[in-house]
């Protein structure tokens, strides 16, 4: 479950789980690469080559930021998206996340992957690393638990069976 503090966003054991209908590619494309809408609405089949999406570009022309411009490994699931967010945001709603969410879910996969925050700053396009940390990285209730129970494995067993 996730934490009451932390951000809302979907790990992507729970995305694979719901039904997300007409949109599911372009829901998935969105978790996996990061991309604001903005950009996503801008990209074209041809923007992805040798292996990478390449952004260039936003609905509104420019990307938010230089650092907006960028690469990102093409992962699947690209299909054209539509000119409004409205039928994405009725399927996330429903599921209590927005479509801004998914790029929390993509913070949220690198780091579950060890993707480095510098790294992951340059694939979600921040000017800095302060950002992605700040607003991008979550935490879930599991993980401090997991955390817990491999310090206590290694500290608090550590000597036990052995003779002094």
């Amino acid at each position: 479950m996730i934490s009451q503090s932390s951000s809302r966003f979907l790990t992507w054991d729970q995305l694979n789980s719901i039904e997300l209908g007409k949109y599911s590619e372009q829901i998935k494309f969105l978790a996996l690469h990061g991309l604001r809408w903005g950009e996503a609405v801008a990209l074209k089949q041809e923007d992805i080559y040798d292996g990478l999406v390449h952004i260039n570009k936003s609905v509104h022309g420019a990307t938010k930021s230089k650092a907006g411009v960028r690469v990102v490994p093409y992962v699947g699931h690209f299909k054209k998206f539509p000119k409004t967010r409205k039928p994405l945001a009725k399927v996330l709603n429903a599921n209590g996340v927005n479509i801004h969410s998914l790029r929390k879910t993509y913070a949220y996969v690198l780091k579950s992957n060890g993707v480095h925050v510098t790294t992951a700053q340059r694939l979600m396009g921040h000017a800095s690393p302060m950002v992605t940390l700040g607003i991008y990285t979550a935490v879930l209730d599991d993980e401090i638990l997991s955390t817990g129970k491999i310090l206590i494995d290694k500290y608090m067993n550590q000597g036990k069976g052995s003779s002094s």
